[in-house]
């Protein structure tokens, strides 16, 4: 996979898409998790023995996931198809280990039991998401690093002036942003047909973007600016509609990431993702390089080239106005 393809739907269009979020129609979205959960365990990987023959699944049978669980067949078939009200916490921790299932990959599907468990949700008007000063000034404060503060749908709310530089492309991007609506990484990476340019490894991103929305529409099930975000990327971008449906949730929390960017070329630069508890849904991301590599070089480029920029940290934060404070 690779780009930011278009492609025509499917005969029959894109399926539920009301749904496409996974924040309506809970029991689909359990069903769809634990199924490609499934057929990623082999039974080697499980430490179950291979007998002669063709398996018709590529992963674990049902019966041996509820094997491996400690469970009846009867009820995990019944768990998988989406019925997952009152779930015991035993009996998800061996779903998890039978599933070998990451940290990320556990609080997702905790995060659908609570949607599974709430009560009907009374929708009213949500307040727009606020940055606020300490935090601009945590930023402002991060003088040698590229930051900017970001929401669980991807909008980019705030940044330095040095992490403005950096992101100069999807700040620039008018596949990210709109009039009355701040820049968005996935809308840059999958509808912006120079994100395979500025991401060297657009691949990871993208995994790492669709990752991370997944997960947020785990936590946020009623945010219906997430739902909508995700709706027109799925119309309109194939990698990811492909990359949705595989299920898959992520964290964008430390690594490598290398870019090419306009003015200064290749940089590796190592990012760190800080939450700050007191907003949920709020991360500020952080762009750093060893003092004295090529890549720290570049930094100090783009920050003397910042310099002479009019002031850009302080973005329109502004949201439409069904805008929703994730978490």
């Amino acid at each position: 996979m690779r780009g930011t393809a278009r492609a025509s739907l499917p005969p029959g269009g894109l399926p539920s898409l009301a749904n496409v979020a996974g924040m309506k129609d809970v029991r689909g979205e359990v069903r769809e998790f634990l199924t490609t959960r499934r057929a990623k365990v082999t039974p080697e990987q499980a430490g179950l023995p291979r007998y002669g023959g063709r398996r018709r699944v590529t992963g674990l049978r049902r019966d041996e996931v509820a094997q491996l669980a400690g469970i009846s067949i009867e009820y995990y078939t019944r768990l998988e198809r989406g019925n997952i009200r009152g779930i015991s916490d035993e009996v998800l921790d061996g779903i998890a280990r039978a599933l070998h299932l990451d940290e990320v990959e556990r609080a997702h599907l905790l995060d659908l039991v609570r949607m599974a468990n709430a009560s009907p949700v009374v929708h009213r008007r949500p307040a727009r998401q606020q940055v606020r000063p300490s935090v601009r000034r945590l930023l402002d404060s991060m003088t040698e690093t590229a930051a900017f503060l970001r929401n669980g749908r991807l909008d980019i709310l705030a940044a330095n002036p040095l992490g403005h530089a950096l992101y100069s492309p999807v700040f620039d991007s008018l596949a990210s942003r709109g009039p009355r609506r701040p820049a968005n990484l996935a809308r840059f990476i999958f509808l912006d047909d120079q994100s395979p340019q500025f991401y060297r490894d657009w691949d990871g991103i993208a995994h790492a973007a669709v990752g991370s929305l997944r997960a947020e529409a785990g936590r946020a099930p009623h945010d219906r600016t997430l739902t909508s975000l995700v709706g027109e990327l799925s119309l309109r971008s194939q990698p990811f509609r492909e990359l949705w449906a595989a299920h898959d949730v992520e964290y964008y929390r430390s690594g490598i990431q290398p870019f090419r960017h306009p003015l200064v070329g290749d940089l590796d630069l190592e990012y760190d993702a800080l939450e700050i508890p007191a907003d949920p849904g709020q991360t500020i991301i952080i762009y750093s390089a060893e003092p004295g590599s090529a890549a720290h070089q570049a930094l100090g480029i783009l920050a003397s080239w910042a310099a002479t920029q009019p002031r850009a940290g302080r973005l329109n934060t502004a949201e439409p106005p069904d805008g929703h404070t994730p978490g």
